[in-house]
């Protein structure tokens, strides 16, 4: 609770204009009564400091102004979760370019959540896609955190990432070109944001398929992203 004027409880306090001059030490009443002469109020803004701190400020102007600050603060700080996926046989330039997304991601302060998906006669052989997150974690040392290890979720290996200090990131996943990769090389079906609310229906698509395969090897073809 902020104290204003007669509420203040020190006897002396540190007194700052509204324009952060020092005015000194002064006593309490003294410093009220000074700053009602010219129309304002003493508002204290550091109770903690010996002795407190109080401000000559217009009280009502300065309650609005500080409660516009915290909401700006607030939407500054908004960590989301995104997502991006793999397949086993992601090849190597997709596999790129979804790094270079991940690292943008995490370069805006946001959390990473990693799935990858396993298509028809890929669940016998999931080893491959822990394998593949084990090596995505390796290649994203440079800029994230392991919140949460790759572990299998349904018929989805899934691991977690949060961002390193921004002074310790270093972005490694570039083009030919020598750019870092730019958000049109990114294929959008393979970024999701929040949660998997789709996933359910996703997957029961894949049994259908799977069902109504005739061919000789058993095995969905993946997307080429």
């Amino acid at each position: 609770m902020t104290r204003v004027n007669e509420r203040i409880r020190a006897p002396r306090v540190r007194v700052v204009s509204g324009k952060g001059e020092q005015l000194g030490v002064m006593d309490t009443r003294e410093a009220v009564q000074r700053a009602k002469a010219i129309g304002f109020d003493l508002v204290e803004v550091a109770s903690n400091a010996d002795p407190p701190v109080c401000r000559v400020v217009d009280y009502g102007k300065w309650k609005y102004e500080q409660s516009k600050l915290k909401k700006t603060s607030k939407s500054k700080s908004v960590t989301r979760l995104k997502e991006v996926k793999f397949r086993v046989r992601t090849e190597q330039h997709d596999y790129n370019i979804k790094l270079g997304r991940i690292e943008s991601f995490l370069d805006e302060g946001h959390k990473v959540r990693v799935q990858l998906q396993f298509r028809g006669r890929e669940n016998a052989h999931r080893e491959l896609g822990f394998e593949k997150l084990e090596r995505v974690k390796g290649d994203l040392k440079t800029m994230g955190n392991v919140d949460q290890e790759p572990k299998l979720v349904g018929r989805n290996v899934v691991m977690v990432l949060s961002p390193l200090p921004a002074s310790k990131r270093e972005r490694k996943f570039k083009l030919s070109h020598g750019d870092l990769i730019e958000e049109d090389d990114f294929d959008e079906d393979d970024l999701d944001e929040e949660d998997l609310g789709d996933e359910e229906e996703e997957d029961a698509q894949e049994e259908d398929a799977q069902e109504g395969d005739t061919g000789d090897s058993g095995v969905e073809e993946d997307d080429p992203s």
